[in-house]
């Protein structure tokens, strides 16, 4: 079967041949429907070779859909034909945090070598993709894999970041989404659907300006040293109550930080290298920073429940898996707007 795979370090992923895997006792083969491309494979394939720690040769793909086309023995939660999506932040399945459904947050998946589809384990960009386990699949129903698939990551990420941040997002309050792409654009969305803060979009690109009104953003502004005014003029100088920055690198963290007013929120989603200072002289009093990382499987069925009610959905851009490189080339240059789905 064909498979985009990271083959060499430093140079571009590659459709190659590769062999159809069997599956074992619990695990499950499916024909992929759609694969979401990622930032964080852009990311992962950027690191020098004293840092990459994912294997040669990766498939990539840790946004997958697909049918179920075989199952292993004593698989009972899905049939031959149903229509999946795969949640990827695979766990242990036993520690108390996987116990909650949290297998984002494993408290052994690092030390017993568990790693996620695309991020270790093969990917979803492919023609057949094993999963490990079925408590990894969540129905899709009538959903369309191929518009919906980016948001096992791309709107559960979000998801995961925005839903703590909710009681705090009352009327009046103003929330900045630092990014306005593929996650960003998702993240605009779930505020609009969940809280009735004024939602305020940060890009440098004038096409993510335009994406994030159009998807819903009340105010688009570019994100330079202008912005900050700009936010605080909105609610009489005060400034946002939650920054989400899905970028996270120093310059967007940095802008971060002077937005915020007292008992206000800071969470950098976006995979780089950008922190924010927490101390007594540095932000102001009792405003807090997280940094979460992907989301529950829990919040997973959520997130395709507003799909479901028309609340939210992924601007997508589709790619054969033997165009599946140009995606790449796509995103690297910034020209995609929203997602990059392959479809085998």
């Amino acid at each position: 079967m064909k498979a985009l795979q990271y083959v060499e370090i430093g140079q571009p992923p590659r459709v190659m041949e590769v062999e159809k895997p069997t599956p074992g006792p619990g695990e499950i083969l499916l024909k992929v429907t759609a694969a979401g491309a990622c930032h964080s494979d852009e990311f992962v394939m950027g690191l020098p070779e004293e840092a990459y720690v994912y294997g040669l040769p990766l498939t990539l793909g840790h946004e997958g859909a697909g049918i179920v086309d075989e199952v292993g023995a004593g698989v009972t939660a899905v049939q031959v034909g149903d229509s999946v999506a795969v949640y990827g932040p695979w766990g242990c399945g036993v520690c108390p945090a996987c116990a909650k459904g949290q297998e984002n947050y494993c408290h052994v998946a690092a030390e017993r070598g568990i790693v996620p589809p695309g991020l270790g384990a093969p990917g979803a960009m492919a023609e057949y993709m094993l999963v490990d386990n079925q408590r990894h699949l969540v129905p899709l129903g009538d959903l369309d894999p191929v518009e919906n698939v980016s948001l096992t990551d791309a709107g559960l990420t979000p998801y995961h970041a925005i839903k703590p941040s909710l009681p705090a997002l009352v009327p009046g309050a103003v929330a900045v989404v630092i990014g306005s792409g593929g996650l960003g654009h998702i993240g605009i969305q779930i505020l609009r659907a969940m809280s009735p803060a004024t939602v305020v979009a940060l890009d440098v690109s004038d096409e993510k300006l335009q994406l994030a009104k159009d998807v819903g953003a009340h105010h688009a502004f570019r994100s330079d040293e202008s912005a900050v005014e700009k936010v605080r003029a909105l609610n009489g100088g005060r400034g946002a109550t939650a920054v989400f920055d899905f970028v996270g690198i120093e310059p967007t963290t940095a802008l971060a930080a002077k937005l915020t007013h007292p008992d206000s929120e800071i969470v950098i989603v976006g995979v780089g290298a950008g922190a924010v200072p927490v101390g007594i002289f540095t932000l102001p009093w009792e405003t807090k920073a997280r940094a979460p990382y992907w989301g529950s499987r829990s919040e997973l069925f959520e997130v395709l429940d507003l799909a479901r009610a028309g609340l939210i959905h992924v601007e997508t851009e589709r790619f054969s898996l033997d165009d599946a490189p140009k995606a790449y080339e796509r995103m690297h240059a910034g020209t995609l707007r929203g997602r990059a789905v392959i479809v085998p």
